[in-house]
């Protein structure tokens, strides 16, 4: 299971500046943190997890292999994006493969640095890409959702469904605000959401990138931002992408005392590679022996053949149970071994619903 984010934002924002760091970061840690480039503008990051280095720990587990997430550099949007200005349908046409959008906003002052409007206003910087998003699905649902209905008044069920689904987004984007306000919550209405690819119904996560002396506390441009987030039931992190390029090639101890001079605990960058991972509401099954200790990715809500079929696909057809240690219980016991002896490694069938940190095995006959 691939999941990847666009990287979006005006030109200079610094969005280029944090991507190179991202993907440069976790090639420098190879060993812990695999990296690889899938084309020229696209990296897969381990997801940090100290929890993965715990039950390795225990294991003795030759490998580490942490669950990975993508990040797509998409390249700059200007105005008029959605009428294909620039490079925007380019621009369009990449975020409508990606499943989040990861929008960095410029919230540092430097005249050396020239913003495209000469002014320093992240707020208004992302008011001005989401318009040419609902641009581009306005468009799109203006001949869609006609066309669904006409077909309705026909009888067909299927247009009905997709009416009943894309009317209230054509509504909300006419308002002049995202179609992720009108996602449905049934499995039938989410199918017809979903295969629609609209662009503004996609989650966003906002980075503010700051000034280095911002960088644990932010500032009032970040604070906006913070708002503007809240107020959208978005997501928000605090970066300077100038601190994440310094601390590429640094080796771990340097890292930390670095950080630590900054007044910070950990990257941004792992808080963005986290919040990404929330963002798109994941969650970590680990397996574990002696050869390696590797994270993994589902959905929430997953059952677990689902689970299994991320190891393999034969593992799901053919998917008996799931042996299962809770992570507490794995860490506090000291690994499976002791986790079965005191009964806390339990049998679990197709219907169990896969939790945050379950240790896995799976028994399956194909």
């Amino acid at each position: 299971m691939g999941f990847r984010c666009g990287i979006v934002g005006l030109p200079n924002v610094g969005k280029s500046t944090l991507f190179n760091a991202l993907t440069e970061t976790q090639a420098a840690q190879a060993a812990n943190y695999p990296f690889c480039t899938i084309e020229p503008n696209v990296g897969n990051v381990g997801v940090p997890d100290p929890r993965l280095d715990k039950l390795a720990a225990i294991a003795g587990s030759a490998k580490i292999i942490p669950t990975q997430l993508g990040f797509v550099d998409i390249a700059g949007l200007v105005r008029g994006a959605s009428k294909g200005e620039g490079l925007g349908n380019q621009f369009l046409g990449n975020i409508r493969e990606v499943d989040a959008i990861v929008h960095v906003l410029r919230c540092f002052e430097n005249d050396d640095i020239q913003h495209v409007d000469n002014r320093v206003d992240p707020v208004s910087d992302a008011d001005t890409v989401e318009t040419e998003l609902m641009l581009a699905d306005l468009e799109s649902l203006e001949k869609r959702v006609p066309a669904a209905q006409k077909k309705a008044a026909q009888g067909d069920k299927e247009a009905k469904l997709i009416a009943a689904v894309l009317a209230p987004a054509l509504e909300l984007l006419r308002d002049g605000k995202p179609a992720r306000l009108a996602r449905p919550e049934g499995e039938d209405e989410l199918r017809v959401f979903n295969q629609a690819q609209l662009l503004t119904a996609k989650p966003v996560l906002y980075v503010c990138n700051v000034e280095e002396e911002s960088a644990a506390g932010g500032n009032a441009f970040s604070a906006a931002v913070f708002e503007k987030a809240k107020a959208e039931g978005a997501n928000a992190v605090i970066v300077s992408a100038a601190i994440e390029s310094e601390l590429v090639g640094m080796d771990p101890e340097e890292r930390m005392v670095f950080l630590e001079e900054m007044g910070l605990h950990e990257t941004g960058l792992a808080r963005v590679i986290r919040s990404g991972y929330d963002l798109l509401h994941l969650i970590t099954f680990f397996t574990v022996g002696p050869k390696e200790a590797r994270a993994w990715t589902v959905h929430r809500g997953a059952k677990a053949p689902e689970a299994a079929g991320e190891i393999h696909s034969d593992m799901q057809r053919g998917f008996i149970r799931a042996e299962t240690i809770a992570y507490d219980d794995y860490i506090t016991l000291g690994g499976e071994t002791a986790a079965k002896d005191a009964g806390k490694l339990r049998q679990e069938g197709k219907e169990y619903v896969i939790q945050d940190g379950d240790v896995l095995h799976f028994k399956f006959n194909v």
